[in-house]
């Protein structure tokens, strides 16, 4: 099987080009900058993709790697910080940008062979740089520029060896699949022969050796990341899986009661549903931080979950359906990546834990974990719902969470995906949701002054979760919507919509 390793510099966008590469049928996996050439060797790569890094090559302490990758034998592409390091150590020159890039540009071919065979001139291109190459390597030709950058696309094809300053890998990208495409397998030569039915029988026989005959805990959410998790575990330990459906009373209105149900009906799998919701409350009382939201929430998941495995008999497993977005948001991981916000399944377990984690999904995207739920036949309805956060409605809640908040958020958010449902979007967005604001707003009704709270609606698009767009709502829609949540929502007098694209924002407000 053809294998391409990526190199992580500290990109929040490393996974995705593993995600786009695995997407073309080819495996691949990350590795640390720093990983020896030795070990490189070991892992007999097909080809090698250098990421992007929040750094810049020339200040110290960069992560740089050896120059020797570049004599593996293998072909190289460099991405925004990777071409940059490929610039830099192998005889070019790289300086700070005197006009940054960041977001759309324009990508102006010069050549139109290698890397931009069939790229149409003027796409679009998504940049994301302080710095540029302002010469290129001996033996490199420049076959691609735009307005602010003269060297976007650099290429030395008896090298092997070949770089882009913009990044192929995220939506943005119009083109990007096919440069990636074109990497692969014009100019690397490589077969795609990688797929989801390839990945179940791996991670099943890794779950297998791993727990042997242990027993597992899963924490089933309600969401298809859990749901896939403990199918996959089931397939591979069987009646040694027992998964646990924790109320935390966080979660949307009937949820429990209507995810009971279906895991129940559908599930060939032990499910056991505990209401602790008094236990969360408890615990988030007077908590404002999102951050020890968080932890609180994670620590208490887990004790319930300590609990159960002594009642079933010493499990010392706990399977999550921890998937790569959570990973790199909440911690530095395979490299020198910028913590973005901590995650309940990653940042807020305790030290102390006592279980041994299995994580199947861990370096999946939301999208390839819906197609590997298709795949283990999960009912489509369920895959194509809208992801739903672990620490459920507290991460909406901005502020104290409180049982008045909740109910307000709760009444808001059925109203809004009801809205949402009736104008056949649901569909079409990545994510529907309410927040609410710990702020009050004044106004008038009923000829009477009011002073109360106020929701935000947030409507995006998005493939994978890592970038997304606000989604443009008719107006007559969000007037729809407006009017139900101020006249049935008691305590709400005002509604906004949030039009700000991730980056620079997250999807989630918390």
């Amino acid at each position: 099987m053809n294998k391409v390793l990526v190199l992580d510099f500290g990109s929040q966008y490393t996974q995705l080009i593993a995600r786009k590469v695995r997407e073309l049928g080819v495996y691949s996996e990350i590795f640390p900058f720093d990983t020896p050439v030795s070990r490189l060797k070991k892992e007999n790569p097909q080809a090698l993709i250098l990421s992007g890094g929040p750094r810049s090559v020339y200040e110290k302490g960069a992560p740089l790697a050896s120059d020797a990758i570049f004599r593996l034998g293998v072909p190289v592409l460099g991405i925004c910080y990777g071409v940059q390091l490929m610039a830099h150590l192998l005889g070019g020159k790289v300086v700070p940008s005197s006009h940054r890039e960041y977001g759309f540009a324009h990508l102006d071919i010069l050549a139109r062979g290698g890397l931009l065979k069939g790229i149409k001139d003027r796409g679009q291109v998504w940049m994301s740089h302080g710095d540029l190459v302002e010469k290129p390597p001996p033996q490199f030709a420049v076959t691609g520029r735009t307005a602010n950058t003269k060297v976007a696309v650099i290429e030395s094809p008896g090298q092997r060896l070949f770089g882009v300053q913009f990044h192929p890998e995220v939506i943005h990208t119009r083109q990007g699949k096919a440069v990636l495409a074109n990497f692969l397998f014009s100019l690397a030569g490589l077969k795609p022969d990688w797929s989801m039915k390839s990945f179940i029988e791996r991670k099943v026989a890794e779950i297998r050796r791993s727990v042997g005959r242990g027993k597992v805990i899963s924490g089933l959410s309600g969401g298809v990341d859990s749901l896939v998790t403990s199918l996959l575990v089931h397939r591979a330990i069987g009646k040694n899986l027992t998964c646990v459906f924790v109320d935390n009373g966080l979660l949307r209105k009937g949820q429990y009661e209507g995810l009971m149900e279906e895991f129940r009906r559908k599930l060939h799998i032990k499910v056991i549903g505990i209401d602790a919701s008094d236990l969360f409350l408890r615990r988030l009382a007077g908590v404002i931080s999102p951050e020890r939201k968080r932890k609180i929430i994670g620590r208490a998941f887990i004790e319930i979950f300590e609990a159960e495995a002594h009642k079933i008999g010493r499990a010392e497993f706990l399977a999550q359906g921890t998937i790569y977005p959570d990973v790199i948001e909440s911690a530095p991981v395979k490299g020198p990546s910028a913590t973005i916000k901590s995650h309940h399944n990653v940042g807020g377990l305790p030290k102390g834990l006592r279980f041994r984690l299995v994580e199947p999904l861990r370096e999946l995207f939301k999208d390839e974990v819906r197609a590997l739920a298709a795949e283990l036949g999960v009912d489509r309805e369920f895959i194509a719902q809208h992801p739903f956060p672990g620490p459920g409605l507290a991460v909406r809640i901005l502020g104290e969470v409180t049982l008045e908040r909740i109910a307000i958020l709760r009444e808001a958010d059925r109203i809004l995906l009801e809205e949402v449902r009736k104008a056949r979007l649901y569909h079409r967005l990545w994510q529907a949701f309410a927040v609410l604001l710990p702020v009050r707003s004044v106004g008038v009704m009923g000829d009477q002054r009011t002073y109360h709270q106020v929701v935000v609606l947030r409507l995006v698009q998005s493939v994978d979760g890592m970038t997304a767009n606000w989604f443009p709502v008719e107006s007559r829609v969000l007037s729809r919507i407006s009017t139900r949540i101020v006249n049935e929502v008691q305590g709400v007098n005002r509604v906004v919509y949030d039009i700000t694209t991730k980056p620079p924002a997250t999807i989630e407000w918390e």
